[in-house]
């Protein structure tokens, strides 16, 4: 037990570590790493996958609350979204063949290789023109803000919320399906629909991950797929990881790193995919 558990924390603290540079999370090689390296049954991995998604989103999420990046009011608005999306996900992974999951798993690791070739900008973003004209209903909310930044206050307004919502409920959907935080799918549709700054998407989407895998981790707690003796060392080893990739991201360049990463990535998915048709 105790070689098992060390190997499990040095696992996850990679996943975490890599994870944090490619900006995906360690949710995306976790459960891969338990089902295909070490046997463990899908939803066991998913429960043990969203717990560790609480923890180090939570790490991160206050940073950026203190830095006032995140855009609270949205955030939480959204939120309503994503939970209600991941209950339903979790509702039906616990209900549905294990293949599926495993199917629909390779599905969005393939994704997020993708997603990995993207360069997430760390500098200032512009500020964007500021419409005159915005719905009312987001305005008596007072959904729009701004953030410091070495060159000023930059200002943004919030658009296409309801289409936004929308898409929230089908990132909490995946989030608890297949036990990540779906932040790549939640910063796309607070960056590319509703027009929120890049770093004002990434902020908030950490604000709002530990909230939406919560949500659905309460049903895979109830069902009896949470296993303390694989959390444990995975929560311990994701945010050791988490924390040595976030320093080291600020001092190197990781674009080999997204490519190798992508391979590894599209590789298990495919392992995934296969393993669930055959």
């Amino acid at each position: 037990m105790g070689i098992f558990v060390a190997i499990l924390f040095v696992g996850a603290m990679l996943a975490g570590f890599l994870g944090s540079l490619t900006g995906l999370g360690g949710g995306v090689i976790i459960v891969p790493l338990l089902t295909l390296g070490m046997g463990v049954d899908i939803k066991y991995a998913i429960g043990t996958s969203l717990v560790s998604v609480i923890a180090t989103s939570s790490g991160a999420a206050s940073a950026y609350v203190r830095e006032g990046i995140t855009n609270i009011k949205t955030g939480m608005l959204l939120e309503t979204a994503t939970t209600s999306g991941a209950i339903l996900g979790a509702a039906i992974a616990v209900m549905i063949p294990t293949n599926t999951i495993m199917i629909l798993f390779g599905i969005v690791l393939l994704y997020s290789g993708f997603n990995s070739f993207k360069n997430r900008k760390v500098e200032i973003i512009p500020p964007r023109k500021v419409h005159k004209e915005n719905n009312k209903f987001i305005k008596s909310l007072q959904l729009d803000g701004d953030y410091k930044s070495p060159t000023g206050k930059i200002s943004y307004r919030v658009l296409n919320l309801g289409w936004g919502y929308l898409l929230m409920i089908v990132a909490g959907v995946i989030s608890g399906l297949l036990g990540i935080g779906s932040g790549a799918f939640k910063v796309v549709a607070m960056d590319s629909v509703m027009k929120l700054p890049f770093k004002v998407s990434s902020a908030t989407s950490n604000f709002m991950i530990g909230v939406t895998a919560a949500a659905s981790a309460g049903v895979y707690l109830t069902r009896g797929y949470i296993d303390p003796v694989l959390s444990m060392p995975v929560v311990l080893g994701v945010l050791a990881g988490s924390l040595l990739g976030a320093k080291i991201l600020m001092k190197s360049k990781t674009k080999r790193l997204r490519v190798v990463f992508a391979i590894v990535i599209s590789l298990l998915a495919f392992e995934m995919m296969y393993n669930g048709i055959f």
